[in-house]
């Protein structure tokens, strides 16, 4: 037996739960009517689309057959401030949707409510579930992974979309995986991956997955058995044209740290995540000021910090800017990043984990950002500027100090690791949904009624 009919053995490979669309709406594109009829098809899917692909219009699209087959209401939830985003679409499309977040199911097919807010509705209340920007829910052990996946646990129809898969762990697919109703996320590590500890320069170790022999095409088949990827509408064999990304430019500035850390006589390259974190600590004023400058222009601009001091600093720095931060309540959070988009402010201010999911700025093309360890966070940064609808050359203004050099090389490094990755994905995804072509039958065939 060859490893690959094993690990068939081994993985259930599900069939579709869903039905066929009750409408593939015309506000939809070619490839997205194809993503929404498989989704609809499938019941409980995952769908990758890069930013800018319109996802919004498959996950209204999907709910609103649900709705309407299932006779029943959809629950949709997004990350702060894109439930405003969303209920104007469904506006546009015509489609019957409120938002909600009190718990109640709004007075109409879909509801929407942020993340935040998902704890107080009752799962019974609906039939189906749809998480827009699902990399939410990727920390294994998070609490909103868990009460996504509980929220989930008794619903039939189940949609989750992102823009961005896990490009160096896989977290991502096996949290989605779980909340969808297939393999748990251990599941799914034992079965394809070997766990190795790797310590660093300090003795530290951490785990890391590496796929076990032979368990890379099964992993993938897998992975395609519930779920459809696109980069561009090529991918699913539809024509690009309209969707040409505008030019991007990064920029890298390595700001002199006038105070080396504690210890040391002049800066060297930080090593762990304790200098890390210090270096930038030290050199706030300085990279502060540099990411000032930067912006100090008419044109509308986004600046990424990691830490509350710098965000108070870039604040006072930059003239009218707006600071969207932790201790703000939700609502004034969303008033603000609504302000920016509407142009009311010309600077925002405000950390990765707040504001970089699933909200449109093709109105600004001038970034600013510290760098970190996660190019997730970096990707969904740079792409609510730069996504498919941007008319202008994107400028990404990477700040970072002489001791940070390994912090960039491991985001070059992860960024090469997501391009394999997707490419993987969509090359395998296109074997299978050929072979499924050819192994379709549409005739029907006389057969003795004792079968």
């Amino acid at each position: 037996m060859q490893y690959d009919e094993l690990m068939v053995k081994r993985v259930t490979w599900h069939e579709g739960t869903g039905f066929d669309p009750v409408e593939l709406h015309d506000y939809l594109f070619d490839f997205q009517r194809l993503q929404v009829e498989y989704a609809v098809k499938k019941g409980r899917s995952l769908v990758m689309a890069d930013c800018g692909l319109g996802k919004t219009a498959v996950q209204l699209s999907w709910a609103d057959n649900v709705c309407r087959f299932a006779n029943g209401k959809v629950l949709l939830a997004t990350p702060l401030a894109v439930g405003r985003q969303t209920k104007a679409e469904a506006d546009k499309f015509g489609l019957s949707a409120g938002i909600a977040r009190d718990g109640k199911p709004a007075g109409s097919d879909i509801t929407i409510t942020n993340y935040e807010n998902l704890h107080k509705f009752n799962a019974t209340d609906f039939v189906g579930f749809v998480g827009d920007e699902s990399s939410a829910i990727k920390n294994y052990d998070g609490k909103r992974k868990q009460q996504v996946t509980d929220f989930c646990r008794s619903l039939r129809y189940r949609l989750l979309c992102t823009a961005t898969a896990a490009p160096n762990d896989y977290d991502e697919l096996g949290t989605s995986s779980e909340a969808l109703g297939y393999l748990g996320y251990r599941d799914m590590l034992t079965t394809f991956f070997k766990a190795d500890v790797v310590k660093d320069g300090l003795g530290w170790g951490r785990t890391k997955y590496r796929f076990r022999g032979h368990a890379e095409r099964p992993f993938w088949r897998w992975v395609v058995s519930w779920s459809r990827a696109c980069r561009t509408p090529s991918d699913l064999g539809c024509s690009d044209e309209g969707y040409d990304l505008p030019d991007l430019t990064e920029y890298e500035y390595v700001v002199e740290n006038s105070t080396p850390r504690q210890g040391l006589l002049f800066s060297i390259p930080a090593r762990g995540f304790r200098e890390e974190r210090e270096e930038r600590r030290v050199t706030i004023n300085e990279r502060c000021e540099k990411a000032s400058e930067l912006v100090d222009h008419e044109k509308p601009a986004v600046v990424w910090c990691h830490l509350n001091d710098e965000g108070d600093l870039l604040e006072k720095l930059i003239p009218g800017a707006v600071q969207v931060k932790g201790s703000m309540s939700d609502e004034a959070k969303e008033e603000a990043l609504h302000a920016f988009k509407s142009g009311d402010y010309r600077v925002l201010v405000t950390k990765p984990k707040i504001g970089c999911w699933g909200l449109n700025w093709q109105h600004c093309s001038e970034v600013v950002t510290f760098p970190s360890h996660s190019f997730e966070q970096y990707y969904q940064a740079v792409r609510r500027c730069w996504r498919f609808g941007q008319e202008s050359p994107v400028n990404v203004h990477v700040v970072a100090t002489e001791g940070e050099a390994g912090v960039l090389e491991n985001l070059r490094e992860k960024q090469r690791k997501a391009e394999q990755m997707f490419a993987e994905l969509v090359s395998c995804m296109n074997r299978e949904i050929s072979v499924e072509a050819r192994h379709s039958f549409s005739n029907q065939e006389q057969v003795p009624a004792w079968l």
